[in-house]
């Protein structure tokens, strides 16, 4: 697992990278790493993220207690409930990208299956229901898809989870890139389902 000191900055550098890409914009979004099976850091409430430096992080037990001075996102919980049932995930990533809501304003998915990094890095990708930011009903619902990758949230957003924080990072990056692609694509044809099953074997 990761020492807290090393965490602390990759999680920093990561939110400003993050910034930089327009994935999240002022202090929208909420990113988190697993330090270890019972406790997490998570960026804190209201501080954007491209000004966010490695004291404002929070550590967090799995119980939800903070352990380290600072305020949590408010959207701590799902990041939780991620981690308890993916044993194997040490990064979550919340953002607010441009075309993944676009899509979702649009009330579509993302046909993640146009090119091959979409679905070695991504597959299929639900779309979490709306529900107010912060509430339980929004954790009950990321909760239902809480397997999978990556997922869109209904005008909120989007969720990548990782074995590592570059992982969750790319997820979210090639998320990005493939709602914009789609939106200038329109209707393009996916890969052949033959194509895409290879693919998935490579995963």
């Amino acid at each position: 697992m990761n020492s807290e000191s090393f965490a602390r900055k990759r999680l920093a550098e990561c939110c400003h990278l993050l910034y930089d890409r327009n994935l999240t914009v002022s202090a929208g979004g909420n990113m988190s790493v697993r330090l270890n099976d019972r406790e997490i850091l998570i960026t804190p409430s209201g501080v954007n993220k491209g000004l966010v430096n490695e004291d404002d992080l929070v550590r967090m037990d799995m119980d939800g207690n903070v352990l380290s001075g600072g305020k949590p996102s408010i959207e701590y919980r799902f990041h939780l409930g991620i981690y308890r049932e993916n044993p194997s995930t040490n990064a979550v990533v919340h953002c607010h990208p441009l075309h993944c809501l676009a899509l979702t304003l649009k009330g579509e998915g993302i046909r993640s299956c146009l090119t091959p990094e979409g679905v070695l890095l991504l597959d299929q990708v639900p779309t979490v229901r709306y529900e107010t930011p912060g509430s339980q009903e929004l954790v009950d619902a990321v909760m239902e898809f809480s397997d999978a990758p990556a997922m869109l949230m209904d005008r909120h957003g989007a969720i990548t989870q990782g074995r590592t924080l570059e992982e969750a990072f790319n997820r979210m990056e090639e998320l990005e890139f493939q709602a914009r692609l789609q939106l200038l694509a329109g209707e393009a044809p996916k890969l052949p389902e033959e194509e895409v099953e290879k693919l998935r074997g490579m995963r």
